[in-house]
């Protein structure tokens, strides 16, 4: 080929390319910005981007123009949008899961067992276990494979408001309204100890200490109606932190990769909490009523510790320390880990709490008060419930709004992530279970099967299986 091309040719070129500028989800540049050939789509694009991050083992990418997902070449795209081929194009890429999660779409089982409502449910770290808690005062665990009951724990003399897994999944923590907290062994239903006693007014959360800070797990934080949160360490069975100046209820508790603990009240405050002696570090200010729920852009990662979707175990707490501290790095990558809150005013603040004590963004939309907030496994999505009906879907690094999610036709209580980030899972008052395809925006699938209000949904960490319970007191496992 003549290597001396003609300044025409050179022209024409620069009239058939496009200039982009490729982006990282956190806004930093990769490299300088390109001259593409029109006919560039997203699989060249993903080729560009593992050359230039280095990436030895190629990883998947979504790219995003704007706030929409760029499906075409780069040269449909610009005669779609009649764009200027003078501006660079500003192309963010997303790295996606290398694992896929297919749909749950079939009720596999429906066990009886709780006398009363089902209030909460949760999939061990691994994914191969499964506990509830009801209020007929019970804390249940369930057999994945047989689907029946395994072991049913009595000791609670109250309603079982709220249950957690230790990232080891060694210990399971129930907290009840009479405000006992209680700890399980799930390998043999037995309780071990007393209960803990401490809190004065019902148990509104509990949050484990993640397992790359401290491994085997042994501390985890209560909150509690009372106004207090407070710091338990299960080899001594004993409280050795109390955290206290909320002037209300607090509502929802979490422990952060960094060693912080972050509470939610009703005295419209966040607070964030050093561990070491219980000291507050700084208090979040901007809600105008009720913090009803926090989350963690790590969330997910610290409720699975060591666990992946490979299934790997691991012989000593010690690698599995490490193995959890890795998949948290990997995770959290540079940025500061992200914090959201959503309250009964209606809206959701977005929080880098290491960096600044001003918001970094405020997510308006919901038209009734935002019962629970969850960010995507990899942090990208952020989802939110609201009494209003809807389910809504926002950048989980920016804090722009992406898409509504309608279709229930009460309030939603609760959501739940695929481990894949691509399905969203809600639960709602109206019967229903909800999976919400997070590309399209769309419904995938619609689950009715319960006779009465769902109350609390989870998907399982190894993307298998769903959990659901509520008013009829009936367990339910979908799968697909």
């Amino acid at each position: 080929m003549d290597s001396q091309a003609t300044p025409t040719a050179a022209a024409t070129d620069a009239n058939t390319s496009v200039m982009c500028q490729l982006v990282s989800p956190e806004g930093d540049h990769l490299g300088a910005a390109l001259y593409l050939p029109q006919n560039v789509g997203p699989p060249q694009l993903q080729e560009i981007v593992n050359h230039l991050l280095h990436n030895e083992d190629k990883v998947p990418y979504a790219f995003y123009i704007g706030d929409e997902e760029l499906s075409v070449q780069l040269g449909t795209y610009m005669q779609q949008k009649n764009a200027n081929v003078e501006v660079t194009l500003r192309i963010v890429y997303q790295p996606q899961a290398l694992f896929r999660i297919r749909p749950v779409n079939r009720c596999s089982a429906t066990i009886a067992g709780h006398q009363e409502a089902v209030l909460a449910v949760s999939f061990s770290p691994d994914g191969k276990c499964l506990a509830s808690g009801s209020g007929d005062t019970t804390v249940r665990f369930w057999d994945l494979d047989t689907q029946t009951p395994l072991f049913t724990c009595k000791g609670h003399k109250n309603w079982v408001l709220c249950i957690a897994w230790s990232p080891d999944g060694k210990h399971l923590v129930s907290g009840s309204k009479t405000g006992e907290l209680i700890l399980w062994d799930p390998k043999t239903g037995q309780q071990l100890g007393s209960p803990l006693m401490g809190h004065r007014k019902w148990i509104t959360a509990v949050s484990w200490e993640p397992a790359h800070l401290q491994a085997p797990c042994r501390r985890f934080v209560s909150a509690s109606k009372d106004g207090d949160a407070r710091i338990w360490d299960i080899t001594t069975r004993k409280c050795v932190i109390s955290l206290t100046g909320h002037t209300n209820s607090v509502t929802c508790v979490k422990w952060g990769g960094d060693g912080l603990i972050y509470t939610g009240s009703e005295d419209c405050l966040i607070k964030v909490w050093e561990t070491t002696q219980g000291k507050l570090v700084k208090t979040l200010q901007g809600h105008g009523h009720w913090v009803n729920s926090l989350a963690l852009s790590t969330e997910y990662v610290l409720r699975t510790g060591a666990y992946d979707h490979t299934g790997k175990t691991y012989s000593t707490a010690e690698e599995m320390k490490e193995a959890a501290l890795a998949r948290y790095k990997k995770m959290r990558g540079n940025a500061p880990e992200r914090l959201v809150s959503g309250s009964d005013d209606f809206t959701m603040f977005l929080w880098e709490p290491t960096m600044s004590k001003q918001p970094k963004a405020r997510m308006t939309g919901h038209q009734k008060l935002v019962n629970h907030v969850y960010f995507s496994p990899d942090g990208q999505w952020l989802a939110s419930a609201s009494f209003d009906k809807s389910v809504k879907l926002w950048n989980g690094i920016t804090g722009k709004f992406v898409a509504a999610f309608r279709g229930h036709v009460a309030d939603v209580y609760q959501i739940s992530w695929s481990a894949d980030s691509r399905l969203l899972l809600s639960g709602s008052k109206d019967s229903t279970l909800k999976v919400w395809d997070i590309r399209t925006h769309k419904l995938k699938q619609d689950l009715p099967g319960h006779a009465d209000e769902v109350y609390a949904v989870d998907w399982s960490p190894d993307g298998e299986k769903v959990a659901s319970g509520g008013k009829d007191r009936v367990l339910k496992l979908w799968m697909n």
